[in-house]
């Protein structure tokens, strides 16, 4: 499987992902993703390159958004000084489940973190989903606290405001052929 940059042209893929995922929650009984997610949005991140697909083949696997912005209202001023990546949007083709895909993402991402020279990788989850938390407790987060009140939408109530992280380290272990990556120029031999 191989990580590249999303691109105008996977918008339509993205979209769906998150409306499969909505779906998926919701036979689980879960309130998560049940509102439509700005296609404009989407774009947007996109086009500033933070959005990451994986593909497998043909097929898109999985996805990441991969952002040194933090969203307002979750992380203290002493926190936001400290250097920090933030994982928004990870999610996983229903096709890909149980394979562990969305922990391999969370490597590369702590790696890409690490390689950039930042100390924390971050995330918010779904304040209500429980077993959501407890997966990235199991991949080594920390649950920091839980932020309830500042909500842009829903009366002032935040919804995605579970607050995890943890260091950011090297890992090769993700086994994603990383296409984000700059081709470097070999050395000139004169």
């Amino acid at each position: 499987m191989i990580i590249e940059r999303a691109t105008a042209d996977d918008l339509h893929v993205l979209l769906a992902f998150r409306q499969e995922a909505a779906s998926w929650l919701t036979a689980l009984g879960s309130d998560q993703w049940q509102r439509p997610y700005p296609a404009d949005r989407l774009l947007a991140t996109i086009e500033a390159g933070v959005v990451f697909m994986v593909r497998d083949g043909a097929a898109t696997a999985a996805t990441i958004t991969l952002t040194p912005e933090a969203e307002e209202g979750l992380w203290t001023d002493e926190e936001l000084r400290e250097e920090s990546r933030f994982v928004n949007k990870l999610t996983v083709a229903r096709t890909h489940a149980g394979q562990d895909l969305g922990g391999r993402l969370l490597d590369w991402a702590g790696d890409q973190a690490y390689r950039s020279g930042v100390q924390w990788l971050r995330l918010d989850a779904w304040t209500t989903n429980r077993p959501l938390q407890e997966y990235y407790l199991r991949h080594g987060f920390e649950h920091v606290r839980t932020v309830t009140e500042g909500g842009a939408v829903n009366g002032g109530r935040r919804v995605s405001g579970w607050l995890g992280q943890r260091p950011t380290s090297p890992s090769d272990m993700h086994g994603l052929t990383d296409m984000t990556r700059e081709a470097t120029a070999p050395p000139f031999f004169p």
